[in-house]
């Protein structure tokens, strides 16, 4: 157990005592009521996330279910991949503007080992796949006992319930992951995802994807079959002699344990005798629109996500779009990744920073531009400045710092400034 803050500190970490102990020792008892501190209160929504109800397809779609469809894990990859490839930066403001905090022990927590048994990459991917999937994502703050934060532990959605504490707008947290112990919202870091009322958010799936990711389903396991059966269309057995119910039975065994399944496929000539005849059904997957259907239902999933279908392998109305697939990405940084940056970045700064004026975190958006040369190199020069991109607002070594390039010092070290226009001796004045 965590020791208690020392004084003098914030308003937040002074109020440790009354708060986190009582949290802590309500925690510790039975619990009365489980429906009370349950992350889902009602019977509908238990149902619906749980897969206990099916949606319209008859599936039941749950998180792990859902991430079985390619769509799905493709949406959480792009997301998830695109926030863990930029560092978190911490900053200090200063009269001079902010200045980079260097040797900050928080630095590595958040961009290299958070604890001893996670990178950041992973904690990050974790968090973010649980405020995806299933409306939050959890991590805890271990401290010393001065209040300094040593660690940050995940914790698997699955394993927390929330509540809010009596007469207060503050929550608690009741946490069963190897051990049980109830924290105060001061220790716990709560990222929510869309929707968030106080208390929990709702998952993609939930309100935008069930359906869509339902069906999914439904066509994968009906593709499956479609092929599991041999790849073949269905066979219809003729004969102008009469058969008995008995007989057409047998047959139809006989038939299927012999030419059935992808083991008999082409393995043995198809022979017929009495009369036999076999023909082929014209309903192919390509008539039953099966592969446009399951096209739909991936750019129906990337919706739901706000990732561009091309940035998950759907390309099939790329020729419409052109040149237009760059500004289809940026629009995914700016108008879906911004977001779940700007989550993060605000449930970190008022539990590592509270109430921080001084201090504060935020991603370095720019490494996103790690793969595009002609960004960066368009980037760099507007920085530079120069003749037709006017003033400077970096120096060329700052900017070959980025590129983790050694200083050049000199001119390479002073902003870049337009020279003044002057006037020629006598411009202006009138002619005698």
């Amino acid at each position: 157990m965590q020791g208690r803050a020392a004084e003098p500190g914030s308003t937040i970490l002074n109020q440790w005592r009354a708060t986190r102990e009582a949290g802590r020792s309500q925690a510790l008892q039975p619990v009365e009521n489980a429906a009370t501190v349950s992350t889902a209160d009602s019977t509908a929504e238990i149902l619906d996330f749980f897969g206990v109800r099916p949606g319209a397809s008859g599936m039941h779609v749950t998180p792990d279910s859902a991430m079985r469809v390619s769509a799905v894990a493709a949406c959480v990859q792009r997301i998830t991949g695109a926030v863990t490839s930029m560092p978190i930066n911490l900053y200090e403001r200063t009269e001079k503007g902010r200045q980079p905090l260097e040797g900050d022990a928080k630095w590595w927590l958040l961009n290299e080992s958070p604890t001893a048994a996670w990178t950041a990459a992973s904690m990050w991917e974790q968090v973010l796949a649980d405020m995806l999937l299933k409306e939050s994502g959890f991590a805890f703050i271990g401290r010393s006992n001065s209040g300094e934060i040593r660690e940050l532990v995940p914790i698997p959605w699955s394993a927390i319930l929330v509540e809010r504490y009596k007469g207060s707008g503050r929550l608690k947290y009741y946490v069963n992951d190897i051990t049980t112990y109830g924290a105060d919202q001061d220790d716990i870091l709560h990222f929510p995802g869309f929707g968030f009322d106080g208390l929990r958010a709702k998952s993609v799936i939930a309100f935008g994807a069930r359906n869509a990711t339902g069906n999914a389903m439904a066509m994968d396991e009906y593709s499956g079959k479609f092929f599991g059966g041999g790849a073949h269309p269905s066979i219809v057995l003729s004969t102008e002699k009469g058969m008995k119910d008995p007989q057409i039975s047998t047959l139809q065994q006989m038939f299927l344990a012999k030419y059935s399944g992808m083991d008999n496929a082409h393995r043995l000539p198809l022979v017929l005798t009495e009369g036999l005849k076999a023909s082929n059904l014209s309903l192919t997957a390509e008539d039953a629109q099966l592969i446009e259907s399951r096209k739909y239902q991936v750019v129906d999933i990337a919706r739901a996500f706000g990732v561009p279908p091309h940035l998950i392998g759907e390309t099939s109305a790329s020729t419409s779009w052109g040149s237009g697939l760059e500004e289809m990405s940026r629009a995914f940084i700016a108008f879906t990744v911004n977001q779940h940056l700007k989550r993060i970045e605000q449930e970190l700064n008022r539990k590592i920073y509270p109430r921080s004026q001084r201090f504060y975190l935020e991603f370095f958006r720019d490494a996103l531009m790690e793969g595009n040369s002609k960004a960066q190199s368009e980037y760099n020069r507007a920085a530079i400045g120069g003749p037709g991109s006017g003033p400077g607002w970096m120096t060329v070594d700052e900017v070959r710092k980025t590129r983790h390039l050694p200083p050049l010092g000199g001119e390479a070290d002073k902003l870049f400034t337009p020279a003044t226009p002057t006037k020629a001796p006598g411009a202006g004045e009138p002619k005698p």
